[in-house]
């Protein structure tokens, strides 16, 4: 098969001829047919994680059809048009059996534990737990991006800030997945509020659903904090740090009102993250985290997509081929695009 592969940390990412994997008794290997790129596959390639295994085939974001079912696969075949969740579970564990696989004790993530889907085949242990059928009427494309960012925004704001109509939602960084949780904020009639450093991202987030944006001073924490709080009406309920970072996390808090919820989405670096715990406690504020989405959720998504009629394709900045991958990689790591790039030609 054709794949993008890199041998060290920050070094050259090439298209090479890579052996096929082989299927798991209990797995599946998939015909990638589209493939985002996630900031998270930038950080796997900078060796925020050191453990990873070289050489190394990135890519986590993917939807295709299955080309081959193992032999303990009982709920799939070839032919099944599929997408799956980031974070994978075993399917027998204590969390795996209370429904949260993306917090499995012995999780693994294609493009992270094993090579992932920036190639024409990825294979998916434990396929009976990991595997969401992807609609006939969503392309590979739209369903490639729904694996990390729109999964781990659903969940972010529906399941763990307990978003509703009417509540004010601060976006804190617009990238990719900030733009997720300003579709899925106005799709259950939340008022969103986007902020960012660039006014192209702003401009995004306004046709995508935001009531309000606010163009953040990098220099300036304080009169961030002080525009989203004059935008929401005095705080608001609900605020997301989507870029990982630890000014962005401590304004994000700051920006909340009384019991507000204070959601980390975006990865922040190993070391210590200083937030404003006086803060936290006299106001009463909850912090939460989260991590992605379990497969056997994904039906709700859908669902709240097709009933809203949101549009997707919103979020894909381009569609590119497997070769241009390096230039992806680096226009990431500069900022130098908004929205989603997703590789659907191998």
């Amino acid at each position: 098969m054709r794949g993008a592969i890199y041998e060290e940390f920050n070094g050259p990412i090439t298209v090479e001829d890579l052996p096929d994997p082989a299927v798991p008794r209990d797995g599946v290997v998939i015909e990638i047919r589209a493939s985002g790129l996630c900031r998270s596959d930038l950080f796997a390639w900078h060796g925020h994680d050191p453990t990873m295994a070289l050489p190394h085939v990135p890519g986590h974001e993917l939807a295709g059809v299955v080309a081959e079912a193992g032999p303990d696969t009982t709920r799939w075949s070839a032919g099944d048009r599929v997408t799956a969740p980031f974070c994978c579970g075993c399917g027998s564990c204590e969390q795996c059996h209370a429904g949260n696989e993306q917090i499995c004790d012995n999780y693994f993530q294609p493009g992270f534990t094993h090579w992932g889907s920036f190639a024409r085949y990825c294979a998916i242990a434990h396929a009976d737990t990991n595997l969401a059928e992807l609609p006939g009427d969503l392309s590979y494309e739209h369903g490639s991006i729904l694996g990390c960012r729109m999964i781990t925004a659903f969940r972010a704001l529906i399941e763990r800030a307990r978003l509703t109509s009417g509540e004010w939602l601060a976006v804190h960084g617009c990238g990719g997945l900030g733009l997720c949780m300003v579709m899925i904020g106005a799709a259950v009639g939340a008022r969103v509020v986007a902020v960012d450093i660039d006014d192209r991202a702003l401009a995004l987030a306004s046709t995508m659903g935001a009531t309000a944006t606010v163009t953040a001073d990098p220099d300036d924490g304080r009169a961030t904090v002080g525009a989203v709080r004059d935008a929401t009406a005095g705080g608001a309920h609900v605020s997301v740090d989507a870029l990982g970072n630890d000014e962005v996390a401590a304004n994000s808090v700051r920006g909340l009102r009384k019991q507000g919820r204070h959601v980390q989405a975006g990865l922040l670096s190993a070391r210590a993250t200083a937030l404003p715990v006086a803060t936290i406690i006299m106001k009463e504020l909850e912090v939460l985290g989260t991590k992605g989405m379990s497969a056997r959720q994904y039906p709700e998504l859908m669902d709240l997509i097709a009933r809203t009629g949101m549009d997707l394709g919103l979020l894909v900045s381009r569609t590119m081929a497997l070769h241009d991958l390096p230039e992806a990689f680096e226009a990431m790591a500069d900022f130098g695009a908004s929205g989603v790039a997703v590789v659907t030609d191998f």
